[in-house]
């Protein structure tokens, strides 16, 4: 079984709902962790985002969080969505989505604080799971997953449109 371990935090962040300030750098760390089909069909043109980014804020099922330094620079974001089903006794299960830190912050302790505080959400709403899945090149995703505690359970197939 993985050891749950946390990086210690070197310095001070706060976790907070994206706002519509933050698409743009949040796109950068989408474009920057881009692996797989993503790389190369991802743009910085805002707007191309816009009204995906606003339905996504809107929707009571999901929400993007942002990690932010004490100047309000983005740091790193992820996305949480819960979905109802009936495993688990009806409980709820929350996917995570887009889970990036900057490169240059990695080592910090900012991803593990994000996957805490999406996981303090998910207990709070008696979600029964909480799953994500990384592509198969992020070896260093993949290790840091295994440190906070989450086993590969799955092999995942997708089909682009």
């Amino acid at each position: 079984m993985p050891q749950t371990t946390k990086a210690p935090m070197t310095i001070d962040i706060s976790i907070e709902k994206a706002r519509a300030e933050h698409l743009p750098e949040i796109l950068s760390l989408l474009i920057a962790g881009a692996a797989g089909a993503r790389v190369g069909q991802e743009t910085d043109d805002v707007e191309a985002y816009r009204a995906a980014f606003d339905a996504m804020l809107a929707a009571p099922e999901m929400d993007v969080y942002v990690a932010l330094d004490a100047d309000g620079v983005v740091l790193g974001t992820y996305q949480i969505h819960f979905m109802k089903g009936l495993a688990f006794r009806g409980r709820s299960r929350v996917e995570l989505e887009s889970v990036h830190t900057r490169a240059d912050m990695r080592g910090q302790g900012i991803g593990a604080a994000m996957m805490a505080h999406a996981e303090e959400l998910a207990r709070s709403a008696n979600a029964g799971l909480m799953q994500l899945t990384s592509n198969a090149v992020r070896t260093d995703a993949h290790r840091f997953y295994d440190r906070l505690g989450y086993a590969q359970s799955h092999l995942g197939f997708k089909k682009m449109l």
